[in-house]
């Protein structure tokens, strides 16, 4: 699957400033130290001529074997007398070289495979998926919420008796097992299905995971159900399959997925047989999901189907939200 051509290209300008600074780099540090050590520029000139002599012996054939040794050799000797100045002054013996960010690619975005083959190198992949979270989340109130602006306060201390737990009891292990997810997380993280009420703060919550693993360099997508099915919906109805296939990739592609208010969205088939095909394809290539929802399992199940709800909660860390709504104002606890 691939991305559209304005996601390549962000990817490709990315990528090549990249290679640039460390070109730049190079050049900077080449003039530092040929200015400390004029021998290190010596020795370049010398392995200039060398090459042009090698690729001369080369097309003339004759004696061409024992003159490529001869300059090898050379050429071998004063690659070394030149790590040796380095590295007596302090220098790391590649100083001179250019250091990029990708040793497979070199910042190019593409290599040849043991085939001969030139194919798209890892790195300018992730930066492709990069940028298409970006994009998508665009619109996401991503900075909006943190852990550091989540209040306990507004959770009552009175035991619940169906529940035999407090709400403020509850809601300090949920924000507790947020930030350790959070802090923590890799590829190898569970998918998460938040249950509760409205305005128990599970957007919150959620935002505040976003924001700390994208901090952690990785990728992630929130989006809530509806503005994803509406989207998706949009794209697939006018027959826009390349976007429609752009996004759905984005969204198994990327790091960590967070839907917001499941079930929220309108229902129909298409809906129902997206969301389910976005967690299973997720779930398949081990990468982690979070979603949110007020709805009851009951409720789930009517709007879905029994196989998405255990499909769903089989292979989800349940975290269920306690409490009144806190988006209503109340006095704070003394």
């Amino acid at each position: 699957m691939g991305f559209n051509s304005k996601i390549n290209q962000k990817a490709d300008e990315i990528l090549n400033n990249k290679r640039l600074e460390a070109l730049h780099n190079q050049d900077r540090m080449r003039s530092i130290l040929y200015s400390q050590f004029p021998r290190l520029q010596e020795i370049e000139q010398q392995l200039i001529i060398i090459g042009s002599e090698t690729a001369k012996a080369v097309l003339n054939g004759g004696s061409a074997v024992e003159m490529t040794k001869k300059l090898a050799k050379e050429s071998l000797a004063l690659q070394s007398e030149a790590r040796d100045i380095l590295v007596s002054h302090g220098y790391k013996e590649d100083a001179l070289e250019p250091h990029f960010s990708c040793t497979k690619c070199n910042d190019t975005g593409r290599y040849d495979d043991e085939k001969g083959r030139t194919v798209l190198c890892d790195c300018l992949k992730k930066i492709r998926i990069d940028v298409a979270c970006d994009e998508l989340n665009k619109s996401s109130p991503l900075e909006l919420s943190s852990f550091d602006n989540f209040s306990l306060d507004y959770y009552d201390m009175d035991i619940q008796e169906d529940k035999q737990v407090s709400p403020y009891e509850r809601m300090s292990k949920v924000l507790a097992y947020c930030k350790k997810y959070a802090r923590t997380f890799s590829l190898d993280s569970p998918s998460i299905m938040m249950r509760g009420a409205t305005g128990l703060g599970k957007t919150h919550l959620s935002l505040a995971i976003a924001n700390e693993v994208i901090q952690n360099g990785f990728g992630v997508i929130y989006v809530s159900a509806p503005m994803l099915l509406s989207t998706l919906e949009k794209s697939h109805f006018k027959y826009d399959y390349d976007t429609e296939e752009e996004t759905i990739n984005s969204l198994v592609t990327c790091d960590l997925l967070i839907i917001d208010d499941l079930g929220t969205e309108f229902q129909s088939s298409y809906s129902t047989s997206t969301i389910y095909n976005i967690f299973n394809s997720r779930l398949l290539n081990r990468k982690p999901t979070i979603m949110n929802t007020n709805l009851t399992l009951k409720d789930l199940e009517k709007s879905y189907s029994p196989r998405f709800v255990s499909r769903v909660m089989g292979n989800c860390a349940k975290i269920d939200f306690l409490g009144r709504d806190i988006r209503r104002p109340r006095p704070r606890r003394q």
